[in-house]
Order: C-alpha cells, then sequence, then structure tokens
C-alpha cells in the first residue's frame, strides 16, 4: 500500500460520511404512506361513504396496493380532472409526482408496514356536516323512494323555509340521504308559491320536470365530488323572507330500491355580501340553445361559444358541466391586449365526478375579455361512457342520455351597474342564438318544432332582406328587440346570483 492508499484509509476511519452516503431507509406504511392515503384517499373511502371499499388501516390499505399505484400513476385517484395549466386552483387535491413516486416505491419494497407507533390518526370526519352544523337545516318534507332500476330521475322538492326576514347566507351545504342514487342537485328560491301549487298537484312527493324552473331563482347546486366550503371573498346569497326553498334531485338508479331523504344546510350571516357577484355560462343554460346535434358514430364532434365580458370583473371560481359523451372542456380568456390565459381544462371529462375549481387568487378580467369555451363529445362505440350500446344520435336534453354542455364562471364586480350590464350581454347572448336556431330551422332544445316557433321562424326569414338564410347586422338588430321581449326569452333569463 502506497502513502496516498494509506491517507485515504485513515481519512474514512476518522471522518464522518459524506452527507447522502448513509442508506436510504425503507418506504414504510406507517412513516409515508398512511399521511397520504389519510389525506387525499379516506374521505371518501371508509364506511358509509361513496368508495366502494375502505382504505383506513394498514391492511386495507396493503390488500388494495397495487391497485393505488396503477389508479395514481394514470391520475384517475384522487379524482381531479383540471389539467394543470395557467393558473392555480386553490382547493387542487392531486397528488404530487413525489407522492405518486412514493407509493409506487413502497410495493416495489414489499409494501413493509414500519413501526406501527408511527402510524398517524385518521382524520376527524364529520359523518354528516362537513363544515359545522349549520343555523337551519331544510330536509325534504317527505322521503321519496327510487326503484332499482329505470331511467334517470330528476323531481323537484319544495321546503319551506319560513324565514321572517330578508336573510343572508355564507355557506350552503348539501347532505344526501341516500348518497348511492343521488348524483347531483340544483337549487332554486321561488317567492310566488308556484312550486307549493306544482307539489300539491303531484300525487307523489314532489313534482316533476314538466313543470318550469323559469318562475324560480337558480341559486347553485350540488354534484358529487363538490367540495362545501363557504362563499369566499366576503360574498354572500341574498334570501327573501317568505323564499321557498326548491331542490331539483337528479337519481340514479344503481339496483336497489333506495329511500332518499335529503337535506340542505345554510349558514347564515348578519353582513351583506361584500360586492355584487354572479356567474357567466357560457354558453348559457348549460348550452340549451345551442343547437347540440351529435350524430351515432361521431368520435369528435366539437360544441364552440364565445361570449365577450361587457364589465371589468375578476373571476374566482370556474367549473363545468355536460354528460357521458363529452370528453375534453376547455375556457380560454383572451384580453383586450392580447393575452390569453386558460381558465379551465379538462382533458378527462368524468360525469360522475364534477368539482367546483377555486382561483388561488381572483383573476382580473377587463371589459374586452373574450371568453371561449369548447366542448369536444365522443358518441362512438369506442367511447367506454357511451350509454348507448351501439350509439344513436344524441341531442340536448336533461336525462343522462341526452347531452348538453357549458362552463361556468364565478364572478365579482365592483357595482350592481356591472352585473346587471353582464346579465343583459347574457341575455344578447341568448336571443342570438335563438335566432340562429330558428333561421337554421334546428329546435333542438326548444322542445321540439311547434307551430309557434314555425310562425316565429317565418316572421325572421321575412327580414332576411337578401335572402342568403341569414340575418346581417342590420337586418339581425331590427329582430333582437322582439325577441328580447317575447314570452319565450321569460324562460330562459340569465342565472344571477347576489
Amino acid at each position: 500500500m502506497n502513502l496516498a492508499q494509506k491517507s485515504a484509509t485513515l481519512l474514512c476511519l476518522f471522518l464522518p460520511p459524506l452527507q447522502g452516503a448513509e442508506e436510504e431507509k425503507p418506504v414504510t406504511f406507517s412513516k409515508d404512506v398512511a399521511p397520504i392515503i389519510f389525506e387525499n384517499c379516506t374521505t371518501c373511502h371508509r364506511p358509509g361513504q361513496i368508495g366502494p371499499f375502505a382504505l383506513t388501516d394498514y391492511k386495507t390499505v396493503k390488500r388494495r396496493a397495487k391497485q393505488i399505484v396503477e389508479v395514481t400513476e394514470d391520475r384517475t385517484m384522487p379524482p381531479w380532472h383540471a389539467d394543470p395549466g395557467d393558473v392555480k386552483f386553490s382547493n387542487d387535491r392531486s397528488l404530487s409526482p413525489e407522492q405518486i413516486k412514493l407509493l409506487a416505491d413502497w410495493v416495489t419494497a414489499g409494501r413493509p408496514e414500519g413501526d406501527p407507533a408511527e402510524t398517524p390518526p385518521l382524520p376527524e370526519f364529520h359523518e354528516d356536516w362537513q363544515i359545522g352544523k349549520p343555523d337551519q337545516i331544510a330536509t325534504m318534507t317527505e322521503p321519496f323512494t327510487v326503484p332499482a332500476e329505470g331511467r334517470d330521475i330528476y323531481r323537484n322538492f319544495v321546503i319551506p323555509l319560513n324565514l321572517e326576514k330578508d336573510t343572508w347566507v355564507e355557506a350552503v351545504e348539501f347532505l344526501p340521504g341516500a348518497p348511492e342514487v343521488v348524483h347531483h342537485i340544483l337549487y332554486f328560491l321561488d317567492t310566488k308559491g308556484k312550486a307549493r301549487e306544482y307539489d300539491a298537484r303531484d300525487k307523489r312527493p314532489g313534482f316533476g320536470m314538466n313543470r318550469s324552473n323559469a318562475d324560480f331563482r337558480y341559486i347553485g347546486g350540488w354534484d358529487v365530488g363538490t367540495q362545501p366550503t363557504e362563499l369566499p371573498h366576503g360574498l354572500r346569497w341574498f334570501i327573501p323572507k317568505g323564499a321557498d326553498l326548491v331542490v331539483q334531485i337528479h337519481y340514479h338508479p344503481n339496483g336497489k330500491e333506495m329511500t332518499d331523504q335529503s337535506s340542505v344546510g345554510f349558514h347564515y350571516s348578519d353582513k351583506p355580501t361584500a360586492r355584487p357577484w354572479t356567474i357567466v355560462q357560457v354558453p348559457p343554460h348549460f348550452g340549451i340553445l345551442q343547437g347540440i346535434d351529435i350524430k351515432a358514430g361521431e368520435k369528435e364532434h366539437l360544441e364552440k361559444a364565445t361570449f365577450v365580458l361587457p364589465e371589468d370583473c375578476e373571476a374566482f371560481a370556474v367549473n363545468a358541466h355536460a354528460h357521458y359523451l363529452a370528453k375534453r372542456m376547455e375556457l380560454t380568456a383572451t384580453l383586450p391586449d392580447g393575452k390569453s390565459m386558460r381558465l379551465l381544462r379538462t382533458s378527462r371529462w368524468d360525469f360522475r365526478w364534477q368539482e367546483d375549481y377555486a382561483f388561488e387568487k381572483p383573476i382580473k378580467l377587463p371589459a374586452g375579455t373574450r371568453l371561449d369555451m369548447l366542448i369536444s363529445y365522443d358518441n362512438s362505440a369506442s367511447n367506454p361512457n357511451n350509454p348507448t350500446n351501439p350509439p344513436k344520435d344524441v341531442r340536448w336534453g336533461p336525462a343522462t342520455t341526452d347531452e348538453m354542455g357549458s362552463i361556468t364562471l364565478a364572478t365579482m364586480f365592483d357595482t350592481r351597474e356591472q352585473k346587471e350590464a353582464t346579465h343583459e350581454a347574457l341575455r344578447i347572448f341568448l336571443v342570438n342564438q335563438f335566432i340562429d336556431r330558428l333561421m337554421e330551422g334546428n329546435f333542438n332544445g326548444l322542445g321540439g318544432r311547434n307551430a309557434k316557433l314555425v310562425d316565429g321562424q317565418k316572421k325572421l326569414k321575412l327580414l332576411d332582406w337578401n335572402k342568403d338564410s341569414k340575418l346581417s347586422p342590420g337586418e339581425r338588430a331590427l329582430a333582437i328587440p322582439a325577441i328580447r321581449n317575447s314570452d319565450f326569452m321569460k324562460n330562459f333569463s340569465p342565472i344571477g346570483f347576489e
């Protein structure tokens, strides 16, 4: 051994090992995996919740370990369908690449438990209300039986709130009575007693979809996947005294007869809303006047819509809605200076799990900002989510075997005038869509061809002076006021919050 080798040997004996050279500790359930599972999976995967099996301890997680790795690596789980993009979301539930790798490394290492004493306790789960006991709980006055089999059911239930004064609400939470069959709900307020009349005429609890909700004021909804939170930025809902709550519930039979008696919890506030606010749906009313017509076998059917914001606003959340055929949904904002940002993109839409995506910070959108919506539908036999086999032509409709589609942006304003101007712009958007449908003879979403619509079509065509089967801006300007104030458009007033 030469002098250099002897010196190196002495250094190895007396100097501490270099940082990072020590042997890595094996990945264990107790120390590494349990925190990921308990935080991101156990909320749904526990007894009585929507997860099909429990993930509450070492044994249950070990049994599903390979499956967990598969569904986290392809990002099927945890459910989060917003693609990474230009904006960040405050409620992002997706796992980081490091967390996904850690789960895979654990399986490769043989799924060791580690020291049970290091296993963190399960989070404290609320079995009923997730954001605390509500100030008022509004429960369906009668239970409703959902049959084991059959078509999806849409049913409206009126619940008297008995409020003796105008009230501001800072949070609303839905508690399904039979979560196995409740897919989503919409909330409305009725101040005219119409819902009670409809309910009294129907022999079964509630009333069906043959009654219009145009007389009611929409105030929001809930889908499987919605995370209950209170309104941000000091915003509030307004509920006038004497208003009844109307809950429209979509039931999806699952093979077993179930009885539902769902509840809605209201958290009241002694302060009014900090700012006027509303939602901007592109296109409005879930695309009812979009003229959706998807042919059987069509693999890539695109629906597009554009709305230009007439006033400055700040967007604070976004969500999307369609049915089983949708596969990709996008909303892009192009500012007046030409800069564009993608507010939402879901490249793997899933009707079974829908989400409200809350922006980490409000996004300023100046007047003149163009909102471009795109939805791609797949009506081919190769689409595993296609509810019909073989595929059939699909048009707009409320049933899950129909289609619809829109992306909704929650926005707040500095003044009520800005909000009202935005609502008026949305009304004109709907009027123009109605004109387009009549000129094309496309009555999809309009309840089908009838004498009134045909008569309206004839009158519009009289304005087509150059006979090009379109209405020029000048010709259209004559049509807009009449249609804007027609009885038909009263059923399609913009959805607004305050």
